[in-house]
């Protein structure tokens, strides 16, 4: 009768399964030991069986209890499988066997409804899903390997991020695959690695450009005499210098020094100082080409010698460009030969140039000719820090000199 009773309890505990191996046991008239062995998926059971011999007087007992058995787990198909002792419930049987192991691995599978202990719930990793819109790349640094490290070198994301479609394309690229083999190039021309978050930040996609083509174009510069240095520097100072091909390069070279009748050497002086006439549009210098030769009255050779001198004279603003020269030449009363002698005034502050004058109007200090006394250089007259330029030029205090702007 305890064989019975054990057997009736382990039955309401264990699913359909165990069902299917009570069945088995009442064909072959043999007792099982049911051990529940949880694995770490926790989804596996094993059932082992262990046979001992006893007497006969027990087999009658053990078909009744077979068959009560197999009859409520058909009734019952759904039971709820739940956690028991492991202990071992030895059934004797009148006919012994061998051992026998019955691996449910093959069908049975990871469900979703299984409980979970808490050091399988602790180990259990989720990766974090990237939004799938923003209006800001911040909010993706964290979660992007190739934003942090652009952000660790200085990029301005807020910057690239205001440009169309640059956002997307920065999320799109690999650190590794993409923007590392790019930077050691950079670091093999010469480019120093403190300028590297600017350079990205000017021109974000050179970095999806190919590496063979970055490489023809610097070799391009260089058969043109360009010094490694200056290559180095005109990539540092306009990044978009690296989007151009060798053929757009070479007929930008031809342009400027076609138009400015300048020898090569002085054309790559020019354009090394200026690297950026290579890459904005060449309309604006062909109007202040013209303004400086029609307007302004500036001969050719003139012209060549202050673009030398002043290659920004190339992309001034129209208006501002000939608002300074008119006050030099009609205000001032300075003829072209002696701008030419200091292009620098040109590229000066408007507003600086006229207080400082009328304050040695005033005071009558104005001198702008070297054959008088008391003359003023153009240079200082514009470059002087404003205390040095009331003590040195104006022989009055800084004092004075806010008084007198106030006057205006």
């Amino acid at each position: 009768m305890t064989c019975v009773k054990l057997c009736l309890r382990c039955t309401s505990l264990l699913s359909s399964s165990t069902a299917i191996l009570t069945r088995h046991y009442t064909q072959t008239h043999v007792s099982t030991i049911f051990t529940r062995t949880p694995p770490k998926n926790m989804t596996r059971f094993s059932f082992h069986g262990s046979y001992s011999s006893v007497n006969q007087t027990h087999s009658s007992s053990n078909k009744h209890v077979g068959t009560e058995v197999e009859q409520k787990a058909i009734e019952s198909p759904k039971a709820e499988m739940v956690g028991f002792d492991a202990n071992q419930v030895r059934v004797s049987s009148a006919l012994p066997v061998n051992d026998a192991v019955f691996d449910l691995d093959a069908v049975t599978e990871l469900s979703p409804l299984d409980e979970l202990s808490d050091d399988e719930a602790a180990s259990l990793t989720v990766p974090m899903r990237l939004p799938p819109s923003s209006t800001s790349l911040s909010v993706y640094v964290d979660r992007s390997e190739t934003l942090t490290k652009l952000v660790q070198l200085g990029v301005n994301l807020w910057k690239l991020e205001q440009r169309p479609n640059v956002g997307s394309m920065m999320l799109r690229l690999d650190f590794q695959t993409d923007v590392l083999p790019r930077l050691l190039f950079l670091k093999q021309i010469g480019v120093d690695e403190s300028h590297f978050g600017r350079i990205i930040t000017l021109n974000p996609f050179f970095l999806t450009e190919d590496l063979c083509n970055l490489e023809a174009r610097v070799n391009y510069l260089q058969s043109k005499q360009f010094k490694v240095e200056a290559v180095a520097s005109m990539v540092t100072k306009a990044p978009n210098l690296l989007n151009f091909s060798s053929k757009r390069l070479d007929n930008r070279l031809g342009f400027y020094q076609q138009q400015l009748g300048l020898s090569a050497a002085n054309t790559r002086d020019v354009l090394s100082r200026l690297p950026r006439l290579l890459c904005n549009s060449l309309e604006p210098v062909k109007e202040n080409l013209k303004i400086c030769e029609i307007e302004l009255g500036f001969k050719k050779n003139e012209i060549q010698h202050i673009v030398l001198a002043v290659p920004k004279v190339l992309t001034a603003n129209k208006r501002k460009l000939t608002q300074t020269f008119d006050f030099l030449h009609n205000t001032m009363k300075l003829p072209h030969h002696q701008i030419v002698k200091f292009p620098q005034v040109l590229n000066t502050k408007y507003l600086r140039l006229k207080e400082r004058h009328l304050f040695l109007q005033y005071l009558g200090r104005a001198q702008y000719d070297p054959a008088q006394p008391n003359y003023i250089s153009l240079d200082r007259l514009v470059f002087l820090p404003d205390q040095a330029f009331c003590s040195d030029l104006a022989a009055a205090t800084p004092e004075d000199f806010t008084l007198f702007l106030k006057t205006l």
